[in-house]
This record gives structure tokens, C-alpha cells and sequence, in this order.
């Protein structure tokens, strides 16, 4: 088995100041820049996939699984939906202790339990949570429990 990186944010920063970040496989996003250039990543947590402009170089932002955890939490995202329906992203640091928890439960029931790198580091968020006496809880929110378990 290759033991390589696994990537935690793939991100970069294009020379006007505009941050792309691709959130999954294929979410492939692009920024045309101030200079006329297009810039794009693409790979989520799969790979790194970008153009290059050798004279107007961007900056890389993405972060690996070797960085501490404390960048880690606040740089891994779970796609969710708003209240309204719309596909949001959230940080791993920000989500509430129930979603956590449904979360690893949800890739469980999915058959996903055997070296589901996102369980990894959902159990390390609620054991640094724990260790850290941080606790986030549900606002009520119309249409959606919370999972008491």
C-alpha cells in the first residue's frame, strides 16, 4: 500500500486575491483574474489539478493530513444543505456535535466504515472537542432534528 499525503484543502490564491477552492473530485472552479488570465483547481480530495502562468504565478493554499490538527479542523469541509436547500459548505470546526456524529453514522450505514479517512477525522474533532471543552450545539431549526444518540 503507497503511504502518501491525503489532501485536506485544495486551494489557491490568484494573483488579485480571489481563493478557489475545489471541495470534491470533480468540482472543477475557475476565476478569471484582473491580469486577463484564467486560473482553476479542480481534484477536491483526490488530486491537485491546476493551469499555470508562469508570469503571473498564484499561491498555493492547499494543506495536507501531515499539518497540525488544529488547521486541519478549520480547513476540512462537509458538504451539507441550508435551511432553503442550497448546497453549502462547512468547516469541520464550525460543524455542530450532532452533525459530527451523524455524519460518521451516515458514511457507516453506507458501508464506508473501513478506512473512511472523514470518520478519522470526525472521531479526532470530537475527542479534540472533548479534550478542549468546546461544544456546539443545534440552533432549532424548522424541518430538521437532531440525533439524540
Amino acid at each position: 500500500m503507497k503511504n502518501t499525503k491525503r489532501i485536506i484543502l485544495n486551494s489557491i490564491r490568484c494573483p488579485d486575491g480571489t481563493i478557489l477552492i475545489s471541495h470534491s473530485v470533480h468540482d472543477y472552479k475557475e476565476h478569471k483574474d484582473r491580469n486577463n488570465l484564467v486560473y482553476m483547481v479542480d481534484g477536491g480530495h483526490d488530486y491537485l489539478r491546476r493551469n499555470t502562468h508562469n508570469h503571473a504565478p498564484y499561491e498555493e493554499l492547499s494543506i495536507y493530513d501531515d499539518a497540525p490538527f488544529e488547521i486541519i479542523r478549520d480547513n476540512y469541509y462537509r458538504g451539507t444543505w441550508d435551511k432553503e436547500g442550497n448546497r453549502i459548505w462547512i468547516k469541520m470546526s464550525e460543524m455542530t456535535d450532532s452533525h459530527l456524529k451523524n455524519c460518521i453514522i451516515y458514511n457507516i450505514d453506507r458501508g464506508l466504515e473501513a478506512n473512511c479517512f472523514s470518520n478519522e477525522l470526525y472521531q479526532k474533532e470530537i475527542e479534540y472537542r472533548k479534550k478542549n471543552k468546546i461544544t456546539i450545539q443545534d440552533t432549532i431549526q424548522e424541518g430538521i432534528q437532531d440525533d439524540k444518540n
